[in-house]
Order: C-alpha cells, then structure tokens, then sequence
C-alpha cells in the first residue's frame, strides 16, 4: 500500500506553487482509463485537481524530462525511489540545472503491469482499482474481478533494487532500504544456455522490434542532443524491422553505449510495445562491471565514475573477462 496519496501530493504542489518556490510541476495525468497514464507538466493547482493522478500505472520516470524543461524559476519534480538513481546520474553528466529543480521523494510499492492484468482479465478491462493488497479491475464482459495486486507487479518491481531514496530536496513518507534484490536471477538464466540458445532467444525477442525508438527516447541514459540512430548520414537510420540492422546490433548498441551508466530503471521495458525484455541487455553489462570491477550503482552518489571510466592498475584483462564468463550475453 503506497504510503502518499493523491490529495497529499496535490496539497504539496499547491503549497510550493502558492509560495512561489516552483513555478510548474511534473507529474502524471490521467488518460481514457484508470491506467492510462502519462507524464504532464501542471502550472497551477487547479490543472492538477483536473487530471492530476497517483496510482498503481504512475511508473513514469521524469529525471529525463529535467533535460528539456526550460521554464522560467524552478521546477517540482516527484521522484520515486529508482527515479532518484537517474537524477543523480544526470547530475553527475551535468544534463540539467540542479538548482532550478525541487524534489520530492515519495515513497512506492510497486507499479501494476497492465499487460499482465489483461492477460488474466481479457482486453475488456475499462479501469483498475487499488483496494489494499487487491486490484479491483473493471471489465465490459465479466464484471468486477479482484487479483492479489503482489503478483501483478512489473517486473522491475518484484525485484526492485532499492526502496531509498539517494536524492530529494524534501521526502513525503517514510523512506525504505537497499534491497536484496533478485534482479539478475533471468540474465543467470541466459548465461547458463549455450550459445545457440541464447542466439535463438534474442533472434526471437529482437525480431518483433519496430524501431519505434521508445526504448531510446525514454531512457535516462541516452541523453545526447543528437543520436546516431537519427542521423540520415549514417547509414544506420532505418525506421522499419530489418533482419541485418535492427535484430541484431541496434538494442546491442545501445546497451553498448549505456554501459556502466544504465540505472536500471526498466523503462527501456516498460515502454515497449512488443514487449521485449531489452532491460535484462542492460542488466548482464551491470552484472559483469559488478563481478569483475567490484559492485557498483550508476546514480548512488552524483559525481561517482563508473568503472568503466575510471582507469586503475588493477583493472581485469580481456583475455581474464572472457575466462570469466563476461563473453555470455
């Protein structure tokens, strides 16, 4: 049970709207249905009594919109525990001005997966209800049906990694700990096939890929003003599935370019609209900077240099890498 509500996070945004401390707020605004949510930018209490929403489908991070916010004054900003590993990597690339940003920390347990929902429930599902440890979930053709809302989680959030908070200007709530988190258990999975089989994985993952670029817009990480992949000169702009460029070396470059800096915030996932785990790329790279640099977090602390930039004696040869298992993606 998430320990904010709606009234709350709206009467704190009032506040500092009213007192002049933030001029505009980020948050979430409702859509057709309860779980259609999208990120907003409010200007006044009134917009947000409007279509502001906090629920279980509020999974949106916003540290990446900081880059492109330009408004006059500050912004306020509502931050849930992964969100705030983002921000302080942001930080740390210098990609916005920390001083014309307020942020709250609110607590989170947990955001639903429709897609999931809708696997058990049918595609006639019009709205989705929190009560407790349940979902109420409304449908056009069997009524109300009630699921145990732990097993509808995203999964992301069955293995969260932390529930603290590393960056606020002022938290709501209580704030929670480093988890002992499950997160690699699937890329262990993939390490163990051989090396067909996880060929054969990714051929069918990568294979439904539209190159809708939602991965890359909504990731944290990718931050550059102008990305290769949108580039005509290149020779790598192509926007339709193709079995020699995308399958094959986009997502790889990607994690490629991310590596040693991804938060794992999942949103890579989430927002994909065939539903390809691209996060678990993510995660192996996390899983071999933590096995042969020592464990490390991209955004646990602003200004700390991931491994991979961060020149030492001691550093693992490649031929040492490969022995070590690093070669199984």
């Amino acid at each position: 049970m998430q320990t904010v509500t709606k009234e709350m996070l709206i009467a704190k945004a009032a506040e500092l709207l009213d007192n002049g401390s933030v001029t505009r707020v980020f948050g979430w605004q409702k859509g057709e249905f309860d779980y259609d949510v999208t990120p907003a930018l409010f200007h006044s209490a009134a917009e947000m009594e409007k279509d502001f929403v906090w629920n279980d489908f509020c999974g949106a991070n916003f540290s990446k919109y900081l880059i492109k916010d330009k408004g006059e004054g500050k912004v306020l900003v509502f931050l849930k525990p992964c969100d705030t590993y983002s921000f302080n990597q942001l930080l740390t690339e210098h990609r916005f001005d920390r001083e014309k940003v307020y942020a709250v920390g609110i607590p989170c347990d947990g955001m639903a997966d429709i897609r999931l929902i809708k696997e058990e429930a049918g595609e006639g599902v019009t709205g989705v209800d929190t009560e407790g440890d349940e979902l109420v979930v409304h449908t056009l053709y069997d009524g109300d049906i009630r699921l145990n809302r732990g097993d509808f989680l995203a999964e992301r959030c069955k293995v969260c990694k932390s529930k603290k908070h590393v960056a606020y200007d002022e938290l709501m709530g209580d704030d929670g700990e480093i988890a002992d988190s499950a997160r690699f258990d699937e890329v262990a999975k993939l390490e163990a096939m051989s090396a067909d089989e996880r060929f054969a994985f990714w051929q069918n993952e990568l294979s439904r890929c539209i190159r809708c670029n939602a991965c890359r817009d909504v990731c944290p990480a990718c931050s550059c003003e102008k990305c290769v992949f949108g580039n005509p000169k290149s020779g790598v702009e192509n926007k339709a599935a193709s079995d020699s460029f995308e399958e094959k070396m986009f997502h790889i470059i990607r994690a490629f370019h991310v590596a040693g800096r991804c938060t794992d915030c999942g949103e890579c996932s989430r927002v994909c609209p065939q539903h390809i785990p691209l996060h678990l790329l993510n995660r192996k790279f996390i899983k071999d900077i933590d096995t042969f640099y020592g464990e490390y977090q991209a955004g646990a602390e602003v200004g700390s240099r991931a491994p991979l930039v961060d020149y030492t004696e001691g550093d693992i040869e490649p031929s040492k890498a490969v022995e070590r298992g690093g070669a199984n993606a």
